[in-house]
């Protein structure tokens, strides 16, 4: 099933995420005021001219069906905000908001952004591919086609060791830990390095390093 992705802001990032989005596969959906920037986007996506900080703009535009919504305005830290707020007043799961500054991003946390990514650490195309890949929580390229993820354990390896699953040998892929989540929710996940015993839990996450064609493959 296609993921649903609504971008606020057709800037360079914001431009640029959309086309790698689509051409990951992704349906997307991309609001800017700027009609110059909407009809040269409408190429490969589908654009619309609107005020993102006007809940009922966003909701016309079908933004509170996103599974995921990017608010990438640029400059203008009040309507970065506003959209981001709007965003969440419509009940989107997942709100990833741009930020300027460190303290533009303390902001947008306390108003409701579920992620942060500042333009100058993560690029366009990085975040489109954590977006795409359903089962990627986390991406960092290391060098040219080598790349370290943090992934959902695969369905079919769920409930069995590291040995079992013939993990490295099924995937490409080697484990370097496993992230566990606590019996308390507040408490932060633990970080195990595993054996090839190790159980795989459903709801662990793992962090994994190999080629990225291969972690493309398992995705």
């Amino acid at each position: 099933m296609k993921k649903r992705v609504g971008i606020i802001g057709a800037g360079r990032f914001g431009m640029s995420l959309a086309e790698s989005l689509m051409n990951a596969g992704s349906e997307v959906v991309l609001l800017d005021r700027n009609r110059p920037a909407m009809q040269s986007a409408s190429e490969f996506a589908t654009a619309i001219q609107g005020d993102a900080t006007q809940p009922h703009v966003l909701q016309e535009a079908g933004f509170d069906e996103c599974d995921v919504v990017v608010v990438a305005i640029g400059s203008n830290i009040e309507a970065s905000m506003m959209a981001t707020a709007n965003c969440k007043e419509l009940g989107v799961k997942t709100v990833i908001s741009k930020a300027s500054s460190e303290l533009h991003g303390k902001i947008l946390r306390r108003i409701g952004a579920d992620s942060v990514i500042y333009p100058d650490r993560d690029s366009a195309h990085r975040l489109a591919r954590a977006i795409s890949n359903h089962d990627i929580v986390d991406f960092l390229e290391v060098s040219e086609g080598y790349s370290i993820a943090e992934i959902d354990v695969p369905e079919d390896m769920r409930g069995q060791t590291l040995a079992e699953a013939n993990f490295r040998k099924e995937t490409g892929l080697i484990v370097l830990c496993i992230r566990r989540a606590s019996e308390d929710p507040k408490k932060p996940r633990s970080v195990i390095i595993p054996q090839a015993s190790e159980q795989m839990l459903a709801d662990d996450r793992l962090i994994v390093f190999g080629e990225t064609k291969k972690l493309d493959e398992l995705s």
